[in-house]
């Protein structure tokens, strides 16, 4: 599910770990897993989460200062007691290059084992044209390569658009096509992981932000369209082809309009700018993001409430629907969503509540807003990346690369 527009999962599953140096390498692999989900964690922490003795962790702590990929600072004080320590990346370790692609701007981050994103950029396009924004995120990485050298081990993308692998199959919002995304990487030997920008927010608030803990989370963002993902222990549910959960192409709207996806009937064409433009008899906006801004800024206009109600109905009802079907823990909202909630929670709810079933009804499943909305991407784009960077094969091509 895309949050601008169009949708699709990442094919993200979870690290194969079969076949590689499973005993050497799969503590030092979880270890490093909880210091990407809790920055600053001590050690003691890490012992308990993961269940490990005092000497284990002790061992595997030390391991990894010697790979150069974790360090230890004392922790701050507790009073009394035996001092602990805080792991944090080591400043030689490995690093990731997140990339975020959107419709009217690209972003990026310097991303270290803990998750912190470093270097922060964000950028308009200098044109809408696929050859053009590719060859921007070419020279970034080739940029970042130059600056860090071997330190750098993947670059991960989200993409505004449906993806399978590397390669983009459409993207509405952004006015292209299928898209060859590889050229990202083109000529630094760098893997390209790719994931629709969605998706990855939902990555992230799993990880880290409001759905952080759930077995099961819907994630769901409204900016142009509406995007999201289902997420299963961390998860995204990605389908037969990597293309699933496109929530926004549900036919739970109007089948006499048709979506730019090609579709009939698209919820998408019911939550956005766009349908707050129809409900007030404007012409389609050319940015239905800035556009919904501007309504929302007109409340309590009495035109602009009544419309911002139609769509905060259009979208209640809609989570219903899903919720029936999934049966998530949480629901986490990212975007748009958020305010067209806020400014008319009484039509938001009531359509949410009418439209679950008898036993959800009873004990409904709680609407959070996101933790991470505004760089949900860059975070799940980051998350995928230290995932391929952490598994036991990853560690122990680093090993090797330092013996």
């Amino acid at each position: 599910m895309n949050a601008r527009g169009s949708a699709s999962t990442v094919r993200q599953d979870r690290p194969d770990r079969r076949g590689s140096r499973r005993g050497q390498w799969q503590t030092a692999a979880d270890v490093l897993g909880q210091v990407a989900r809790q920055p600053g964690i001590t050690r003691a922490a890490v012992a308990r989460e993961l269940r490990l003795s005092t000497s284990s962790a002790t061992e595997v702590t030390a391991r990894l200062r010697e790979l150069e990929l974790l360090t230890e600072t004392p922790a701050p004080s507790q009073g009394r007691g035996r001092p602990t320590t805080v792991l944090r990346p080591h400043p030689r370790g490995p690093l990731v290059l997140a990339l975020d692609l959107r419709q009217g701007n690209w972003r990026s981050a310097v991303v270290s084992l803990d998750g912190v994103l470093h270097d922060q950029q964000s950028k308009r396009h200098r044109s809408r044209r696929a050859q053009s924004a590719l060859a921007t995120l070419e020279q970034t990485v080739v940029s970042a390569q130059e600056q860090y050298g071997d330190r750098l081990l993947a670059v991960t993308l989200a993409v505004a658009g449906t993806v399978r692998d590397d390669q983009l199959m459409q993207a509405p919002t952004l006015g292209w096509g299928q898209v060859d995304l590889s050229p990202v990487t083109a000529g630094t030997g760098l893997p390209l992981l790719t994931g629709n920008d969605a998706t990855l927010s939902g990555v992230a608030e799993a990880r880290t932000g409001a759905a952080a803990g759930a077995r099961t989370a819907l994630h769901l963002i409204v900016e142009v369209g509406l995007g999201g993902t289902l997420i299963l222990d961390g998860i995204p549910a990605s389908g037969a082809t990597g293309a699933g959960g496109e929530y926004g192409h549900i036919p739970f709207g109007d089948r006499a309009r048709r979506c730019p996806c090609g579709a009939r009937g698209c919820w998408d064409l019911e939550i956005d700018g766009r349908a707050l433009a129809m409900q007030l008899g404007d012409p389609e906006p050319d940015d239905p993001y800035a556009y919904a801004e501007t309504v929302l800024q007109r409340l309590p206009d009495e035109a602009a409430t009544r419309a911002v109600g139609k769509v905060a109905d259009a979208l209640g009802f809609g989570i219903a629907g899903l919720v029936n079907a999934h049966d998530p823990d949480v629901v986490t909202l990212g975007g748009l969503a958020i305010p067209l909630r806020a400014a008319a929670s009484d039509a938001f709810d009531r359509a949410y509540s009418d439209g679950l079933m008898t036993f959800h009804r009873r004990t409904p499943p709680p609407v959070l807003d996101s933790a991470h909305s505004d760089d949900g991407a860059l975070r799940g784009a980051a998350a995928i990346g230290l995932d391929h960077i952490t598994t036991e094969d990853a560690l122990a091509a680093w090993s090797d690369a330092r013996s």
